[in-house]
């Protein structure tokens, strides 16, 4: 794949950083999306948004959900003084992206990680200041798209859902361990799920007689527990207990709660965040935390604002903005991402 590997570990699972040999191939962002069909989502607003901060001399982003490396690829061609570390803990994202992008390797550190491992990948890579982060959420086209590994209710197979599978929690366990109120909670919390007691009864009294180990006797037991007249709207009423158990196996949500703060503390001045969600819960968190970041915190009335509690960072997007139709028409998954960005405005 063009060079060198170096190994090195750090945090619980942090397994590999890959520097190497830069081969010096230009690829045109007209040509994106080559890669097994992957089409990066909203890619020219993402670059447009982070753009501004990478005009200095050996600037650096970190691309905390790498997955094909749609989104990192046009950043390298764009940028030729750029430095990317990406983050992912899939293993098939990691192959799949250090082959992608192999013609850059001298300026890519790829890591298996966490994204809430930031922290620690940037600390080994010695670039704990960086000028972008860019954090596309969610589940990523080859695991949507590869039966086997069970994310998709539109195929039969085993119950997994593991974004690494090396660890050992899998949607199976928690369909057939968890407690009825356990399940009930993931499924309104994390799939904001109506039927959320009926989906957990009936998956309780179904378990108690087999074990529940395919996705298709899952979708099939949720359209049982979902009323007739909520099927027939809002398509397949398997998906939100689909998207809770993913969120649940994952910890994604914990994951982002982590992670999107360390990435804004590492922004230098004048760097920026970029943050595509897909799911209310995603955005919702990502609103709270750039909300949290971009307003005054001292006392309420005071005649000249202090200093020591101005807002550290500014919003670049008015609420959360949306692809447009002809880029859902393009790529459908587009459909339900939302963008939100912000940009370090003072030290602190």
């Amino acid at each position: 794949m063009g060079g060198d590997l170096k190994w090195f570990t750090g945090g619980s699972r942090i397994s590999a950083s890959i520097e190497a040999a830069k081969l010096g191939v230009e690829v045109l962002s007209a040509e994106l999306g080559h890669s097994g069909g992957h089409v990066p989502v909203m890619l020219d607003r993402v670059l447009e948004l982070l753009a501004p901060a990478l005009t200095g001399p050996d600037p650096v982003v970190v691309d905390a959900n790498l997955g094909l490396g749609g989104h990192a690829e046009a950043l390298l061609a764009a940028h030729p003084a750029l430095h990317l570390i990406g983050i992912d803990r899939d293993p098939t994202a990691i192959e799949r992206s250090t082959e992608r992008l192999a013609p850059y390797a001298g300026r890519v550190t790829i890591v298996r990680a966490v994204s809430d491992e930031l922290p620690a990948v940037l600390a080994h890579a010695g670039r704990p200041r960086v000028q972008g982060a860019l954090f596309d959420l969610g589940v990523s086209s080859p695991q949507l798209d590869e039966a086997e590994r069970g994310f998709a209710y539109s195929y039969d197979a085993p119950l997994d859902m593991r974004m690494d599978p090396e660890q050992e929690l899998t949607a199976e366990r928690v369909v057939n361990t968890y407690s009825v109120a356990e399940l009930t909670r993931i499924l309104r919390d994390y799939g904001e799920e109506r039927f959320a007691s009926r989906v957990a009864g009936l998956i309780a009294k179904e378990r108690a007689g087999n074990p529940i180990e395919t996705t298709k006797r899952l979708a099939d037991l949720v359209r049982t527990a979902i009323p007739a007249a909520t099927r027939r709207t809002g398509g397949n009423p398997a998906k939100r207990t689909f998207q809770a158990l993913r969120i649940e196996v994952n910890g994604e949500l914990t994951a982002l709660e982590e992670a999107l703060p360390a990435a804004l503390d590492a922004l230098a001045l004048g760097g920026r965040a970029v943050v595509l969600a897909y799911h209310s819960l995603e955005d919702r968190l990502t609103k709270q935390v750039l909300a949290a970041r971009t307003k005054e915190t001292g006392p309420p009335g005071l005649p000249v604002p202090l200093e020591a509690h101005q807002p550290r960072f500014r919003l670049l997007t008015r609420g959360a903005e949306l692809p447009d139709d002809d880029e859902v028409a393009r790529n459908p998954r587009a459909a339900s991402a939302r963008l939100r960005a912000a940009e370090r405005i003072r030290q602190g």
